[in-house]
């Protein structure tokens, strides 16, 4: 009888333990269905830097459209083919990967801030400012890239599965507004995001000054379209503040090991690949004002000058100049926004009549200037550089468009987007198209054509956006702003 009980007491602890609640089994404990806001934040600003960071062909060809660099063997992608649905991976990153996640974030940092006492209320507050501003850079980006985007139904896959095109001039519109008040709600007595915010440690100072320098390239790069709203804007951005040194700049650095390296070392190092050069369109520029940025941004070539391959074409890699070993480095830092870009813009206001504080020659030199710190030239250089009669703004281009722009383009090397931005909105320095393109183009792209996913599954709100934007859909169509 003994031995029975002891069979018979394990068994009917079995039936007992049946009678528990067992939905816990179905839960995944390695996939948690809540997370942490800073987790979003810090995985969404990450992919957002690594986007603009990369060089691969397959995400992020803007480097080559501003004739910066060019391929080795495999010369497709500067000469203008799309078949690597290149747009579909630029579009995904920001709308999947970025902006879906900053939502996520805002929702759960609202959720949070309903029992938070008034100092956490305030660093809630200061992380959801900063997530608008980062949003907002976003949006920019796709506005600039594509034109007309999903944004007012954007991100709401249960109720709007299939989001209409929003006009890219009205976008820009409430995008300033958004940056205005993200700016202008963050309280730099306390911070946000701290260790977890990669670019400013939640200096919340700092992105105040990126926000508004923002807002002035945003606005600039309307000014041709609407004049009177644009410079309002920009001196609002100005009064504000914007960046004021090289330190304020927008620097995101990796580490030293993958898989958080800059996506360069990546591409050109651990790939054990040599597929980019840099371009005889750029290297020729460079050589021909002897600028000294020369050493900082490629190498020297086996006859002691600076050779570029040839941009557009079939190159041999060991025939040319390389990229210098600086920004291959795994710890090189991704940016967004220089101080030297904010002052190549004060120096474009003020040439288009804006009414801000010096000259556009005072801008233009501390622009110059700038870059030539950040790439380590020396200041005897510098002022030599500014000398020149090729590079002073007294004498050189005739228009303020082409010295700026030319200039510009120099300093914005390895920022690809914002050189090809710069490109678009001054049309200089004078850019040709290589002579072998795909679909026939005879001129750089101005805009990237609708990704391959967006005119299948999205088919009738995409085609509306085309016909509205000229009935195109192979990288010429300007986008609104870029209309002289």
């Amino acid at each position: 009888m003994k031995n029975r009980l002891l069979i018979l007491i394990p068994i009917l602890s079995l039936f007992a333990s049946c009678t528990d609640d067992i939905t816990g089994l179905n839960t995944d404990t390695k996939r948690p269905t809540t997370t942490d806001a800073s987790y979003l934040f810090t995985n969404a600003e990450h992919a957002l830097v690594d986007q603009v960071t990369s060089t691969s062909v397959n995400i992020n060809v803007f480097r080559l459209y501003a004739q910066q660099w060019t391929e080795v063997q495999y010369p497709q992608e500067s000469q203008y083919d799309f078949s690597r649905n290149i747009p579909d991976a630029h579009w995904n990153v920001y709308y999947r990967d970025v902006l879906r996640d900053f939502k996520e974030a805002k929702v759960l940092l609202t959720d949070l801030k309903a029992g938070a006492n008034a100092e956490e209320a305030a660093i809630i507050d200061n992380k959801i400012a900063v997530i608008d501003i980062l949003s907002v850079y976003a949006y920019n980006t796709l506005v600039d890239t594509f034109g007309d985007i999903p944004y007012s139904e954007a991100l709401d896959i249960i109720g709007h599965p299939l989001p209409k095109y929003d006009d890219a001039q009205t976008i820009y519109r409430d995008l300033l507004t958004k940056l205005t008040t993200a700016s202008n709600a963050l309280d730099t007595s306390v911070g946000s995001f701290g260790d977890a915010d990669l670019i400013y440690g939640g200096s919340t100072g700092k992105w105040a000054k990126f926000a508004n320098s923002l807002r002035l390239r945003m606005a600039i790069n309307m000014h041709d379209v609407d004049a009177t709203y644009a410079s309002a804007q920009a001196l609002a951005a100005i009064g504000d503040g914007v960046m004021t040194s090289s330190a304020d700049g927008t620097y995101m650095t990796y580490a030293a090991t993958q898989p958080n390296a800059n996506p360069l070392y990546v591409d050109l190092v651990a790939s054990g690949r040599n597929d980019f050069l840099p371009a005889d369109t750029f290297v020729n520029k460079l050589n021909a004002l002897g600028d000294p940025r020369r050493a900082k941004y490629f190498t020297l070539y086996d006859d002691g000058t600076y050779k570029g391959g040839v941009y557009g074409a079939l190159n041999t890699y060991g025939a040319f100049s390389h990229l210098t070993e600086t920004i291959k480095s795994p710890t090189y830092p991704g940016v967004l926004f220089t101080y030297s870009e904010v002052e190549f813009l004060l120096a474009e206001a003020a040439a288009r009549g804006i009414a801000v504080s010096g000259s556009a020659a005072s801008h233009y030199n501390a622009a110059i200037t700038a870059s030539m710190q950040d790439w380590g030239v020396a200041s005897a250089d510098i002022v030599a550089y500014l000398g020149k009669p090729d590079v002073a703004y007294a004498t050189a281009a005739p228009t303020w468009q082409q010295k700026i722009g030319e200039q510009a383009w120099i300093a914005y090397f390895n920022r690809g987007f914002e050189a090809w931005t710069s490109y678009r909105r001054l049309d200089y320095p004078v850019l040709a198209a290589p002579t072998i393109t795909f679909n026939n183009l005879k001129e750089v792209p101005k805009s990237y054509p609708y990704p391959v996913k967006e005119q299948t599954i999205n088919a009738t709100n995409v085609q509306a956006a085309i016909a509205k934007s000229g009935g195109t859909n192979i990288g010429i169509t300007k986008v609104f702003w870029d209309k002289k």
